[in-house]
């Protein structure tokens, strides 16, 4: 049986995890993610929090906090989300079904989330390809490569969308560790662009399901329409509100997440596995033999992200305490002495 067969279809699930490698060391390393493994501090959240309803008073605040921190025109021009995934659908709805193109490779739920939204869907491989579309999606920077589109490009493109009744989304889940001066989000009052920021990789509390539409003020009105009052919950509201007006926790963040993806790339390198790309929270690897990296670290309870339509690329995401680095470097030097022992059988 080939190893990657049935195995886990997107990062994080630690049930598939077991299942796949049951004799695998305890607890897993779950590199498997872009999710930080240093989250925002937790702090205590008053008990109303959670028994009353969320206060329309604080959603505001969020928004605008939102709004200041991602560089958006206005809060107008931001809606809030339990999570960008439950954004996708109803933004590729915004449109009138037609032809759905996506830059790819990448995050598979847009092409998904689109066909829901009755468009034709495909996938191109350049830039200059989606020209073509009705709706157009790119992620940027692209999981799980790393890939920047530069915003004279993109606004390029949303205006030939434009023109045509067109709409161009920009999944911007992992600006907050890329090069922001390229993020589309203080031009989307324009019209025809969509902009999808995540809260949980970057703060590394994926849990709290929070992302954010930044759009025009009439799209962003329909958007909130369609999820109706009380869409984000009271716990989501205080952390949102608090982290992200946290400017100086995240400029420091920032530099740490560079420091620690440097020292993956070095110990990666230590031992001949190639880094192809990435950001500061995910490294993007490709090897010949990246079926069995997969597999001879996930015997050792360390899960990366394999891609089973691409079977020579890896995804790592970044350890996050000294054991999982030991226990990644064990790992690493086990798989390496066992290749470095078969290549010795072969000439023999």
């Amino acid at each position: 049986m080939k190893l990657l067969e049935g195995a886990v279809d997107h990062g994080g699930s630690l049930g598939r995890a077991r299942a796949l490698f049951p004799n695998a060391s305890q607890p897993f390393v779950d590199l498997s993610t872009g999710i930080n493994p240093h989250s925002y501090p937790l702090f205590d959240l008053p008990a109303t929090t959670l028994s009353r309803l969320p206060e329309s008073g604080r959603a505001r605040d969020l928004i605008e906090i939102a709004a200041n921190t991602y560089g958006a025109p206005s809060p107008a021009n931001v809606a809030a989300a339990p999570g960008t995934q439950i954004l996708l659908p109803r933004v590729a709805s915004l449109i009138a079904p037609g032809k759905a193109l996506v830059l790819g490779p990448t995050y598979a739920e847009h092409a998904r989330a689109a066909a829901i939204a009755g468009h034709e869907v495909a996938e191109v491989s350049n830039f200059e390809g989606l020209a073509d579309a009705d709706l157009a999606i790119i992620v940027n920077p692209n999981n799980p490569d790393g890939r920047i589109i530069e915003r004279d490009r993109l606004l390029a493109l949303a205006a030939g969308l434009r023109a045509k009744g067109g709409l161009l989304v920009v999944d911007e889940a992992f600006m907050d560790v890329g090069p922001r001066e390229h993020s589309l989000a203080g031009d989307v009052e324009s019209g025809g662009i969509v902009v999808l920021r995540s809260f949980g990789k970057f703060f590394g509390l994926a849990g709290l399901r929070l992302g954010f539409a930044l759009s025009d003020a009439v799209t962003v009105e329909r958007l909130e329409t369609q999820f109706g009052p009380w869409a984000v919950a009271g716990p989501a509201l205080e952390y949102g509100i608090r982290a992200l007006a946290d400017i100086g926790w995240q400029d420091a963040m920032r530099t740490s997440l560079a420091e620690a993806s440097a020292r993956l790339d070095t110990l990666f390198g230590r031992f001949g596995i190639p880094v192809a790309g990435g950001t500061t929270l995910f490294r993007y690897l490709r090897l010949a033999d990246a079926e069995g990296l997969f597999a001879a670290l996930g015997e050792r309870g360390i899960l990366l992200r394999h891609f089973a339509d691409r079977p020579h690329v890896l995804r790592a995401g970044l350890p996050g305490s000294q054991d999982e680095w030991q226990r990644l470097e064990s790992a690493l030097a086990e798989w390496a002495a066992r290749r470095e022992d078969r290549s010795k059988g072969s000439k023999q």
